[in-house]
């Protein structure tokens, strides 16, 4: 009897042996569901499995992103310390990455190496480095610092976002590579903006310019106003939506072209057939829940599709609980209500940076002055669809 048992184990072995080495039918389906970073390692077992890894992969053209809150129990901070653990469990491969954190916690909070007690900040070139090691090469990562973080959870796009002016937050958008849609990272200092820098970034005279999200940081220093507006001058005349604020530092890319503390913008140029966009302009004169609400659900005339879609919320560092009559999360749940099934993400600035406009597939309504863009004590709520 158990020689029977053995041979009909064995028999169903031999079966299931010859399917997953014969079968790209049957491979494909099993790798639908590994993990990216598995799948390369499958990728290594034989040639058939090495196809079917492959175009598993040209189908995984979703977004993800990674949320963390704090505080954190190691000396990273706490988005850095789940990203190495979170980005094993992601179902695509990163061509593109938007990380924001709090400046407070990046940037203020110095130990010590044991050995020579020597002070470094969380923002450090390790911190950087290590970050880089996560993802894949060639991965453009944006790296961003800034007084107060709008992020949803980690999990679902249903989950409720929220706002954090205070405390350790941050998040990391991965982007994958997306029929359609062509993602260029940009970063200009004062040494290196230029006519055809702007045009080589595919900012200017690029008829298939859709969404510009924009970060420009120290802004406040002796000739930061004027440098702003040589970015947002050809971008205001552009079909493009723009949108963005002005945040505290950038800690990646790094820089090459100028010196710790100057001024400088990074950002991304969203370009292709299948980007859409529309933002609404929560202006100063906002103040309730309700109105709040009532401009949020203007971006429904966009008519946007939910699938792959991320709001955007820009704010002022100054608006928030306080502004709303000390009432936490107003704008951010008031987006949810309007648009329950889209993730949104953001930041509280020092500055924003946006209009009313929509970007559809053969329209634009926008508006046109630089000075429009422009803004303080208000929030950009924006939608980007891609595809």
């Amino acid at each position: 009897m158990d020689e029977d048992q053995d041979f009909a184990v064995s028999l169903q072995d031999s079966k299931a042996a010859y399917v997953l080495s014969n079968v790209a039918e049957v491979v494909e389906r099993i790798l639908t569901f590994v993990p990216t970073k598995s799948l390369f390692r499958i990728a290594s077992v034989c040639r058939l499995w090495r196809n079917c890894a492959r175009r598993v992969l040209r189908t995984r053209q979703q977004l993800t992103w990674v949320s963390a809150t704090g505080p954190s129990n190691t000396e990273v901070h706490a988005l850095c310390s789940i990203l190495a653990e979170e980005v094993e469990k992601v179902f695509l491969l990163p061509k593109t990455v938007l990380a924001m954190v709090d400046c407070e916690a990046f940037n203020g909070q110095a130990y010590c190496y044991r050995e020579n007690k020597a002070k470094r900040s969380r923002h450090s070139p390790d911190t950087v480095e290590e970050l880089n090691l996560l993802f894949p090469k060639g991965c453009d990562i944006m790296g961003i610092a800034t007084p107060g973080i709008v992020l949803t959870p980690s999990g679902s796009s249903s989950s409720p976002p929220q706002e954090y002016q205070e405390g350790e937050a941050g998040f990391a958008i991965m982007f994958p590579s997306m029929d359609g849609v062509h993602i260029k990272p940009f970063h200009f200092c004062k040494k290196s903006i230029s006519p055809t820098a702007l045009k080589e970034a595919g900012l200017v005279d690029n008829p298939e310019l859709r969404v510009v999200l924009i970060f420009v940081y120290e802004a406040y220093k002796s000739g930061g106003a004027r440098f702003l507006s040589q970015i947002l001058e050809p971008l205001a005349k552009s079909k493009a939506l723009i949108a963005g604020g002005l945040v505290e530092s950038v800690f990646s890319p790094t820089r090459h072209c100028c010196s710790q503390g100057a001024y400088g913008v990074v950002g991304l140029a969203l370009s292709g057939p299948k980007v859409q966009g529309a933002s609404v302009l929560l202006d100063q004169d906002i103040g309730n829940p309700k109105a709040a609400e009532a401009t949020i659900r203007r971006l429904k005339a966009a008519k946007i599709p939910e699938r792959n879609t991320l709001g955007f919320m820009f704010a002022c560092v100054g608006r928030g609980q306080s502004y709303y009559n000390n009432q936490p999360n107003v704008e951010a749940d008031a987006f949810r209500k309007v648009f329950p099934n889209t993730p949104l993400f953001g930041l509280f600035g020092n500055g924003e940076i946006g209009c009313d406009r929509i970007i559809k597939d053969d329209y634009t309504l926008c508006d046109t002055d630089t000075d429009s863009l422009q803004h303080e004590y208000t929030t950009v709520m924006t939608l980007v669809h891609l595809g």
